[in-house]
């Protein structure tokens, strides 16, 4: 199991500690729905140093990652970022990334999830048949997420560049917290704002730059959080996760994710999920809100009035800022309209939910 460069601070603040990914990662400090109010109201540091990081540069770059991803990669100018995913060749998701813009037509960073680093670096490296020069820096990459609508102001204090003002999607690099080519950027996961943080882990970087974050914030109430209400603040938002929501069986148009499936430019698997958007999908990711009482859990069967399976849950929690349970399930398409009646299947009993719109919060 590996560390982050921040699991022994982790362990000395005494979180619930259980491996992520192959990481020994912090689940929980003070308790989940502490943690979710804290980043809801104020501010919270996310250790996601176990997330993966390739480096991508050379005259067709940008061409290689156009190739493999879904979103338009060429509307990047350097500074900004986007949310796009890597199809495979049956309509399914090899993975949801984002991509950095550093330098326009030159210089690109991938964000991929820690389960899939090795996976996604080898599919993307299966198309890199033009010399694009590839590396994988997960290794030697810090990342803190700083959440909350209070982030950004007590992280401003730590740098020169303006950071009060990225907009959502765009990034500055420079010098943070005192150390050098750091990028901070607005790409936030639960939906509360606040700032990303990226640093090359060497010379103790990632002591002093979790030390200044917490001098800076924790006066404020800024604390350490795991990822267990990272989980509950993204689904409450209701961003996919990954494993839970994609994956290599569920196609981007059936997860809601058309609007960075960009058919103007050619990719990989574009003819197939063109087809499917021509014919139309069979089922489709919703969001759900629990009407009886009980906690929709992964892989759950969902039914329709008379007991006939229709769907899966693919997410599910009791929502902290709601004090109402939640979901997500793919749906036959007929059960997916918004008002829809459907029955989540907990043990031996159909509880009864209603189709929502998302975000829940």
């Amino acid at each position: 199991m590996k560390n982050t460069p921040f699991t022994s601070m982790h362990v000395a603040l005494g979180a619930k500690m259980a491996e992520f990914a192959g990481y020994n990662m912090p689940i929980s400090y003070s308790g989940i729905n502490e943690e979710h109010h804290t980043v809801r109201n104020n501010a919270g540091v996310f250790d996601v140093s176990h997330m993966g990081e390739f480096l991508l540069k050379g005259d067709k770059a940008l061409d290689l990652i156009q190739r493999v991803t879904t979103n338009d990669a060429s509307k990047l100018t350097a500074g900004k970022a986007q949310y796009s995913c890597l199809p495979n060749t049956t309509g399914g998701i090899v993975d949801d990334l984002l991509i950095y813009c550093i330098e326009e037509n030159k210089t690109y960073l991938l964000v991929v999830n820690a389960s899939n680093i090795e996976k996604d670096w080898n599919w993307i490296s299966s198309f890199n048949t033009e010399g694009v020069e590839m590396e994988n820096i997960s290794d030697r990459t810090g990342l803190l997420a700083v959440q909350g609508p209070n982030a950004v102001k007590y992280m401003q204090e730590l740098t020169d560049m303006d950071i009060t003002n990225l907009k959502y999607y765009t990034f500055a690099k420079g010098k943070f917290a005192g150390i050098d080519n750091v990028i901070v950027s607005a790409t936030g996961y639960t939906g509360s704002g606040g700032v990303e943080i990226y640093f090359e882990d060497k010379d103790d970087a990632a002591e002093k730059i979790w030390n200044e974050i917490f001098r800076v914030g924790a006066p404020h109430g800024l604390k350490p959080i795991g990822l267990a209400a990272r989980d509950t603040l993204r689904l409450e938002k209701g961003f996919c996760l990954y494993g839970n929501d994609i994956s290599d069986t569920t196609s981007p148009l059936e997860a809601g994710l058309g609007w960075i499936t960009k058919f103007t430019k050619d990719f990989n698997g574009r003819g197939l999920l063109e087809e499917q958007k021509a014919n139309g999908i069979s089922r489709k990711l919703v969001g759900f809100e629990m009407v009886d009482k009980g906690i929709p859990r992964h892989d759950y069967k969902v039914v329709d009035a008379a007991g006939k399976e229709i769907g899966v849950v693919t997410s599910g929690t009791q929502a902290p800022s709601l004090g109402k349970a939640i979901g997500m399930a793919y749906v036959a398409k007929e059960h997916s309209n918004e008002g829809s009646d459907i029955f989540i299947q907990v043990r031996d009993k159909a509880l009864k939910a209603t189709v929502v719109k998302m975000p829940f919060a």
